[in-house]
């Protein structure tokens, strides 16, 4: 792998960071009027000492903690990354044991307290807007995504903040941020995978006031703990009866010492990350929130975030692929020639760019609308003490919770099916050498095929998808207000004016269908229609902001990323003019 600063070496993730990012929008939205540093002048707390008191001081905080991250993830965990894949793990009676290499390089993110992100300062977090845990995800994925999971796993209890008592936050969290704890989640049974709702594992009260978990899950990623960091298991169980549905489901905290692994998957890729099944007889578990709520309310919360968490490890993932490759071509010589200079091998250099800037774009935007509505939200209901029936009054709130709403499983889709064609690219460019586990190639292609898969399906993506495209294009539709937003002021392009009118068109075409079937097989053309051109639009809106070489390569780029779009969104207009036509024909 390149040896150097991954925040500072990527030109394009600069080039957002510095000149497309409206910091002062995302700052506001997460500091809130900067109460922690506020906090800090009045109470001296240690945990609040690096909290910002404005835009500037935020930015530059932002700034070191990924800088810092690059450089341990570039000339760190980069440089070890082929050896934890080819020493892997081991397991044996309920332990595993990771590679030396692993534990030397979490270790040395741990010591430098660049892993709860997530986690707020309040409970000895760093504090971070979404915008910047997405970039750090990239950041870290490019170096190595088995180990990108290994380092993240404990922001998952950033749930409890929203929904545990201050009492079990104040006993937890703190722990968890200070790294004496790992994490994991607990969704997915051995015959329950998305279908929770039917999830089985059941969690008995008993007289003590404690609930007993008991049932097995299956593909919990750390359940095991790391290495001298136990772990703690946010866990999905029924408290219902058998039959009573998601209703039925709460959500407990269990600890990893109360449960026993049963084995873990020997996988296609992530060969360091381990994938444990997870038996829990009578577990002790304490109880987040209300019963009930565990899968409509919390685990489906923890999940959105998973997801974009997955969208920015997948852009991740082909960057490192990318720039793999790009070195390759500008060193092997064929012909008396580098093999960038071949035109094939350039075009899909070219086209590996274009669609990483444009996953980025996608990214970076699914992120800001996260941060312009959960951190307000959240500081209306603890802060101010309003009720969620008030809070969801605010229409402000409420747009940019559809939209986050939308672009959550969009990005996902997205950024994972690209990040696959990224290194499978990759690996063609690299010829022979590349199918051979020389090269590190050969690993980025085994871990991306993984992207599509977990924490949701393309296919189940594109379910959570099609609602907000289709209902989001009314009249009065969330997704048309966004687009009218945008656009306003825009020179649009007729490339990206066509785009639009063909989103019309299809999802007009697809709403004319009478059939569910059809309309399910359908909605992945109108799903990534509008991906095309949201991230089209999100291209040409970046141009506002740039001058010079930089808006001269970003108009080449964004042009020839119409081109691809107008070529797929063609066959996807077609495929649903013909549906729609035939459904007319069948009902005059």
């Amino acid at each position: 792998m390149i040896k150097s600063n991954y925040f500072q070496d990527n030109p394009d993730l600069q080039l957002n960071y510095n000149s497309l990012i409206d910091w002062k929008e995302i700052v506001e939205a997460y500091e809130q009027g900067f109460g922690d540093a506020k906090k800090y002048k009045e109470t001296g707390a240690e945990n609040l000492a690096m909290a910002p008191s404005s835009t500037e001081e935020a930015k530059d905080y932002y700034t070191s903690v990924l800088d810092s991250l690059g450089e341990l993830m570039g000339t760190l965990v980069a440089q070890k990354s082929q050896e934890m894949d080819h020493e892997g793990l081991k397991y044996s009676d309920g332990k595993v044991t990771f590679p030396k290499a692993q534990e030397e390089c979490y270790t040395a993110l741990r010591d430098a307290g660049l892993m709860p992100m997530a986690i707020s300062r309040k409970y000895h977090g760093l504090g971070l807007p979404v915008v910047v845990q997405a970039l750090a995800c990239d950041i870290a994925a490019r170096a190595d995504a088995a180990f990108c999971l290994a380092f993240g796993n404990i922001n998952i209890v950033e749930i409890m903040e929203r929904y545990a008592s201050p009492e079990m936050c104040e006993k937890w969290l703190p722990a968890i941020a200070d790294g004496n704890y790992s994490a994991a989640m607990a969704l997915t049974e051995p015959n329950y995978g998305s279908d929770l709702p039917s999830v089985q594992t059941k969690a008995v009260l008993g007289e003590d006031g404690t609930y007993r978990l008991t049932g097995t899950k299956r593909f919990i990623t750390h359940a095991c703990g790391y290495i001298d960091a136990p772990s703690v298991i946010l866990t999905l169980a029924r408290t219902g009866s058998p039959t009573s549905g998601a209703r039925g489901l709460s959500f407990f905290l269990v600890k990893g010492e109360d449960v026993h692994v049963a084995n873990i998957e020997h996988k296609m890729g992530l060969h360091c990350s381990p994938t444990c099944e997870v038996v829990f007889e009578d577990a002790p578990g304490e109880l987040i929130g209300k019963t009930g709520y565990g899968l409509v309310k919390y685990s489906m919360g923890m999940m959105n975030a998973a997801r974009l968490t997955i969208a920015a490890q997948s852009l991740g993932i082909a960057n490192g692929a990318y720039f793999e490759a790009k070195k390759y071509a500008s060193e092997r010589i064929q012909f008396g020639k580098p093999i960038e200079q071949i035109p094939a091998v350039r075009k899909m250099l070219d086209k590996m760019e274009r669609e990483i800037v444009a996953s980025r774009a996608l990214v970076i935007e699914a992120a800001r609308s996260i941060d312009l509505y959960h951190w307000r939200k959240e500081h209306l209901l603890k802060e101010e003490g309003k009720s969620e029936k008030d809070v969801n009054k605010d229409e402000t709130l409420r747009f940019w919770e559809k939209m986050a709403d939308l672009l959550t499983p969009l990005s996902k889709y997205y950024a994972s099916e690209g990040c696959i064609d990224v290194a499978d690219d990759a690996i063609q460019i690299h010829g022979g050498a590349g199918y051979t586990e020389e090269y590190d190639v050969a690993r980025i292609y085994r871990d991306s095929r993984i992207t599509t898969i977990y924490e949701g399906t393309t296919q189940l993506q594109t379910v959570a998808a099609i609602g907000g495209v289709v209902a989001g294009m009314s009249p009065t539709g969330v997704l048309r207000n966004y687009i009218d937003q945008q656009m306003n002021g825009l020179d649009a392009s007729q490339d990206l004016v066509s785009l639009r009118e063909s989103l019309e068109e299809c999802v007009q075409n697809y709403r004319s269908i009478s059939s569910g079937a059809k309309k399910d097989e359908l909605a992945f053309e109108v799903v990534e229609t509008a991906a095309r051109f949201l991230c089209g639009l999100l291209l040409e809106k970046s141009m506002q902001r740039l001058t010079g070489d930089d808006l001269d390569k970003r108009s080449a780029l964004t042009e020839q990323y119409h081109l691809d779009s107008l070529a797929m969104v063609a066959g996807n207009k077609m495929k649903l003019q013909r549906a729609a036509a035939a459904f007319a024909k069948a009902t005059a």
